[in-house]
């Protein structure tokens, strides 16, 4: 589902992707994203598939889950507004690693890489500022990652073991 230009681009600026984009480079790249309507427990991102879409949630949350024992899910994270996903699959095309559903109706701003690329030529500036804002989130979140193993390991050491 389509959304007008004016309601991508009022969503695009309250995102941390446009962070340092000026308002004509967000027209022209609200002018190139969609916008997806998910229903409750859609998924958006299948595990072990590969798609070239970055997506941004506007409204709602997405539950990160991983299948592990044939239909047995385990969810590993929750994102919610603000966050990106299926941003390492939007960068290098690898597979998703885990599976995205919708917690109840959520909205994302739909970003495809053949999309972006279509703005090289144009605004080579902008493309620049969007990937450098995709890898300070990307950043962000193996940081977050590597705190938590830290804690865990440590937990886990005085503990000896024992849980």
């Amino acid at each position: 589902m389509n959304g007008t230009t004016d309601n991508i681009n009022q969503s695009l600026q309250r995102s941390s992707l446009a962070e340092g984009l000026t308002e004509e480079q967000c027209l022209n790249l609200a002018k190139i994203i969609e916008t997806r309507e998910l229903t409750d427990r859609e998924a958006l991102i299948t595990e072990g598939q590969t798609d070239n879409c970055l997506y941004v949630i506007v409204e709602g949350r997405l539950e990160v889950t991983r299948d592990v024992s044939g239909g047995e899910w385990l969810t590993l994270a929750v994102l919610k507004e603000g966050d990106f996903a299926g941003e390492m699959g939007f960068i290098d095309g690898t597979k998703h690693s885990a599976t995205l559903r919708a917690m109840g109706e959520t909205q994302v701003l739909t970003l495809s890489r053949d999309a972006l690329e279509s703005l090289i030529d144009t605004d080579p500036h902008a493309v620049y500022k969007l990937m450098q804002n995709i890898v300070r989130t990307v950043h962000k979140i193996l940081m977050r990652m590597n705190q938590q193993y830290v804690e865990m390991n440590n937990y886990i050491s005085k503990q000896h073991g024992r849980y």
